[in-house]
Order: C-alpha cells, then sequence, then structure tokens
C-alpha cells in the first residue's frame, strides 16, 4: 500500500533544512516534492561556533538551540506539504535526522548528538517524527554512521554490476554495492567542509563555485601527502568522521607544518585535491573492479573536484544519481523518509558491516504527532 513520508536532513555546511516528500508502494520509490529552507543567520552562526568548539559547550545554548532548529524543521515541513498540496494527514511519518553537533563514535563513552526537537516537530505539523537515529546503532558498538548505504542498496543496487555510490556533502563518504554480496560503506574524510571553510575566512563566501578559485590555484604536493598522512585515512573500515576532526584547527597544524606555507590560493587547490585523493584511494582499496560511480550532495556541483575525480579513476563511469532517478541534492533528505518508514514497520534501518554493529536494529525513537 503507498504510504507518503517526509525527509527532513541539515548537513555540516548549516544553510539549509533539505525537506523531501516521498511515496513509498513496496518497492516502488518515487520523490513527490522538495523544499529547502534556509537558516536564519543567527541560528547558523550559534550552530556553527558550537561544532567549531570540541570539548566546550553552554548548556543554555545548545538548549535553546535544540528548540530553534526544531521550529525550523517544523516549518520546513508544512511549507513543503503547502507547495506539494498534500495535507498532513496523509503523511504517515516524518524522518527527522536533525542538525549534527557532535559525532564522537569511539572512546570511553561513544556518542552522536543531533538537535533539533522532534518533540516540536510533532506538535507543530501533526505528523508522527521519527528522529535520534544514529544512538542505537552505537549503542550496539556501532559508529552511528553512515546510515544512507541502507537506502543506497534499495534504490541503486544493481545485479549486473559493482557500483559506488558517492556522497560528497561536507564528510564525503562511499557506498559499495556489489552485484551479488554484502553492501560495504563508510566516510572517506573531508567533502567539502575543509574547501568551505577556507575560501569563507579567506574570501567571505559560502562556498568555492565550481571549484573556480581552487582551479587559479596550484597544489601543493607536500602539503597534500602531509595531509594524507593523518591517522583516519589510515584506519580500517567501519570508521565515520566529522568536523570534530576535519575542521580549521586541523587545516591550521597541517599549514603550520608545512616547510613553506602556500598562497590562499594554493591551500584551497591542495584542499580540493586532498578531497579528490581520499576518495579515490578509498574507491581503489575498497572497490577496485568498479565500474560506474553514481554521484549525489552538493559535492557533484563542484565542475573543478568532479573532473579531478574522472581524472583519478579512469576507465570507471562518473555519473550523477539523477540518471538513475533521484536528484543528487535530495538523496539524503529521501534517505531519512525511508529509514522512517523502516522504523514504523519494524525493520532495521543500520547494516552492520557499514557501521559496526554488533545486529541489525530498529533506528529512532517515535514522538507521535499531536497537534497543539
Amino acid at each position: 500500500m503507498k504510504e507518503f513520508y517526509v525527509g527532513l536532513i541539515s548537513g555540516t555546511s548549516v544553510d539549509a533544512v533539505d525537506a523531501a516528500l516521498v511515496a513509498i508502494d513496496g518497492e516502488q520509490f518515487q520523490i513527490l516534492a522538495t523544499h529547502s529552507e534556509a537558516f536564519p543567520e543567527a541560528v547558523a552562526n550559534d550552530i556553527q561556533a558550537l561544532v567549531r568548539s570540541p570539548g566546550t559547550i553552554n548548556i543554555d545554548d545548545l538548549g535553546e538551540l535544540d528548540t530553534e532548529v526544531g521550529e525550523l524543521f517544523a516549518v520546513a515541513t508544512k511549507r513543503l506539504l503547502d507547495a506539494a498540496g498534500t495535507p498532513a494527514s496523509a503523511v504517515r511519518a516524518i524522518g527527522s535526522h536533525g542538525q549534527t553537533v557532535r559525532h564522537f563514535p569511539e572512546g570511553m563513552s561513544p556518542f552522536s548528538l543531533q538537535i533539533g526537537d522532534p518533540n516540536l516537530i510533532a506538535c507543530r505539523t501533526g505528523i508522527t517524527t521519527v528522529a535520534d537515529f544514529r544512538r542505537r546503532d552505537i549503542a550496539l558498538g556501532g559508529q552511528g554512521a553512515p546510515l544512507v548505504p541502507a537506502f543506497h542498496a534499495a534504490t541503486f543496487h544493481d545485479p549486473g554490476e559493482l557500483r559506488v555510490i558517492l556522497n560528497i556533502g561536507g564528510i564525503a563518504n562511499i557506498t559499495v554495492l556489489p552485484a551479488d554480496g554484502a553492501v560495504f560503506g563508510f566516510d572517506t574524510g573531508p567533502g567539502n567542509c575543509l574547501m568551505d571553510i577556507w575560501i569563507q575566512r579567506e574570501q567571505e563566501k559560502a562556498f568555492d563555485r565550481d571549484g573556480a578559485w581552487a582551479t587559479s590555484g596550484s597544489v601543493a604536493s607536500d602539503l597534500v601527502a602531509q595531509m594524507l598522512g593523518d591517522r583516519y585515512f589510515r584506519r580500517i573500515p567501519p570508521k565515520s568522521t566529522g568536523r570534530e576532526h576535519f575542521n580549521y584547527r586541523w587545516l591550521e597544524a597541517a599549514l603550520n607544518e608545512a616547510a613553506t606555507r602556500p598562497v590562499p590560493t594554493d591551500v584551497q587547490a591542495s584542499l580540493l585535491e586532498l578531497t579528490a585523493r581520499s576518495i579515490a584511494e578509498s574507491i581503489e582499496r575498497h572497490a577496485a573492479d568498479c565500474k560506474r560511480i553514481l554521484v549525489c550532495g552538493g559535492g557533484i556541483h563542484n565542475a573543478a573536484l568532479m573532473q579531478r575525480l574522472t581524472a583519478l579513476i579512469p576507465g570507471c563511469e562518473i555519473e550523477s544519481t539523477a540518471n538513475y532517478g533521484i536528484d543528487p541534492d535530495w538523496v539524503e533528505a529521501a534517505a531519512f523518509a525511508w529509514l522512517a518508514r523502516r522504523t514504523m514497520h519494524g525493520l532495521p534501518g543500520n547494516l552492520p558491516a557499514v557501521t559496526g554493529a554488533r545486529r541489525p536494529c530498529i533506528l529512532g525513537g517515535v514522538f507521535v504527532g499531536e497537534p497543539t
């Protein structure tokens, strides 16, 4: 029976809440409408301040942001449904990933924290909301991320070929879809995050459109080699990461260790090379026989990055997920709608081979819709 779900997510760029309305009928999946709700500048700045300061946090600020982000997610949902002409009563559930402010899945007390109070979303919309997807997997010994590979397997698997799904958000991750066999995946390292941080500091621009600034510089090979020596790239999956590790302090430490500090344009060129090389080397190591890579996430719009990936992975067709039915900008939002359906039907949403959890499990908490 066809059911309607909404998926909500805000990524590391903290620029907007992405909302997708989807229809799911058995194995049939269709995105019906999408909406992007921009973050108010003050809220985005407050979130960025939290993200930039691992180890320190103001509880009052965190609590207020949890409320503000929850309200924004609710607004995004209502505007999505208004634009689609779909009543809230037609939607079975919302899947809300929330806004990640900390992700420390290892150590003595592993955790992952997303804000955006689901109680508010459920009350403001009147729609049952599934949220807090990551912590059940972590409770079972997993990384809590990435969670989208299960959705990739359901929507992009082909029994005739080995495929890799490459998501380039703030952090990049890959999903390896064998023609026949277990799905595998992990975070490869920085996607757009370091390039965005650097151009924001040096040029006060949100991102490097088409990689134009990066292509105006030259790659500092020694700096790239030094950055690729980071312990994260050497770790064996399962593994996941975030801006808790790959952030401005990490970059500044790398620049301070360089024999000669490159000029800003060369730093940007080197950061693009770092992203491309870390992705390409991960694919070569874990999916050497891959002949097709389907790309989603904001990084697909960086023409220079896509050209560099094409050069680094010869003999492999690199395409947009749009060619296979899902716009690359909406794959993650759609994934959390799909994961919400799994939860509502009592089905597991994680893949232990990806996250490292001891077993498959039903993800998230369910907050029953009850309009105020």
